[in-house]
């Protein structure tokens, strides 16, 4: 059987495995909504279901219409992505729901073309919403999709290549059912997430093509999909500072480029500085180190830079222009990336203490 012959016969088992095994997910229903797909979507690249959920809810409790969305301001629409990390994400849902307004009247895009004229939004976003919302036979390709296609028809070329992507998208749509193509989509977003895993021996016992992949019968499942290995990620070494003035802690708003673009974040300098050198970089701030009171260690890891992270908490006296001094119901309000994640857990907890006693 040929690979496009395989494909083609994946509908009728994945469509009825997917009536009875689908995922219960709140953007989904009998007739889902194009706004509730695409945030879902966007949310959804690089990061799990399960943590996706409560940043879903909150966002659609807050924004539930284009229009919402549109007139947010910078900083809730950034503390309500905060954690979900690629902030850029954020902007770009603005972005377009702002082009949505004025250009297409309210009333969401609905052809495929039209999609991808949308700030941030590709081939597989584009896909989704396309087939999901509107019915049109598009594919989505994911992640997933090319793990369970290259699995069951057993191709071997590397999916890191643009082109062989671009393969991968024409079977696919060589492959959709036209009677029910959004299904068929997400019937191989659940796939690929629940059984056809990414990680660890696929779940091949429970799958409803089973006997139709290749890649089982030749016992290569573990193999395939096929990628280059990527670049060895960079390291960067940080002294980030935990600064306290009379019950405020110092935060400073990163650049409008670059890596988390526009976000707050605590005082930090390349290197690890030993304590003997910490106090160089809060004297050339104009402030004066009162006390030092603990010293932090820290990592988060970016797709291509690992940030290791040796932190201070510290008592200043003095003031610096670049900086705000945000008390504890302030920290609240303020978008600070989970890369600072351990740094602001500790400012809450002595802005905490300082206010009980």
């Amino acid at each position: 059987m040929k690979r496009e012959e395989r494909l083609r016969a994946m509908a009728v088992p994945l469509l009825a495995w997917y009536d009875e095994n689908k995922r219960d997910l709140p953007w989904r229903g009998d007739h889902p909504e194009p706004y509730q797909v695409w945030v879902s979507e966007i949310m959804l690249q690089q990061t799990r279901v399960a943590a996706v959920m409560p940043y879903y809810q909150a966002w659609m409790e807050e924004l539930p219409t284009v229009e919402a969305l549109a007139a947010a301001d910078e900083e809730r629409l950034m503390k309500l992505w905060q954690g979900l990390g690629y902030y850029s994400r954020a902007r770009n849902l603005r972005k377009a729901a702002r082009m949505i307004v004025e250009v297409y009247g309210g009333r969401f895009p609905e052809s495929y073309k039209d999609l991808l004229s949308l700030s941030g939004v590709g081939d597989y976003t584009a896909g989704a919403i396309a087939s999901i919302a509107f019915g049109q036979a598009v594919p989505a390709v994911d992640g997933n999709v090319l793990r369970v296609a290259s699995r069951v028809a057993d191709i071997r070329e590397d999916i890191m290549d643009g082109k062989v992507r671009a393969m991968f998208r024409s079977l696919m749509e060589g492959a959709m059912p036209t009677d029910r193509p959004g299904a068929f989509n997400q019937a191989l977003m659940d796939l690929g997430a629940t059984v056809c895993l990414p990680n660890g021996a696929p779940e091949c016992g429970r799958c409803p093509l089973a006997a139709l992949c290749e890649a089982r019968r030749l016992g290569i499942q573990d193999q395939l999909p096929l990628r280059r290995k990527k670049a060895a990620r960079r390291v960067e070494e940080l002294t980030v500072y935990l600064l306290l003035r009379d019950g405020a802690a110092a935060l400073r708003q990163r650049g409008d480029r670059g890596l988390l673009a526009g976000l707050w974040e605590f005082p930090h300098v390349p290197g690890a500085l030993e304590e003997a050198d910490a106090a160089g970089p809060v004297e050339a701030w104009g402030l004066t180190p009162l006390e030092w009171k603990k010293k932090l260690q820290a990592k988060h890891i970016f797709t291509h830079v690992e940030w290791r992270m040796t932190g201070y908490l510290l008592t200043v006296r003095g003031d610096q222009p670049d900086f705000a001094w945000v008390d504890g119901a302030g920290l609240e309000t303020l978008a600070v990336p989970s890369a600072f994640g351990k740094f602001l857990e500790e400012a809450r907890r002595v802005l905490r203490e300082e206010g009980e006693r």
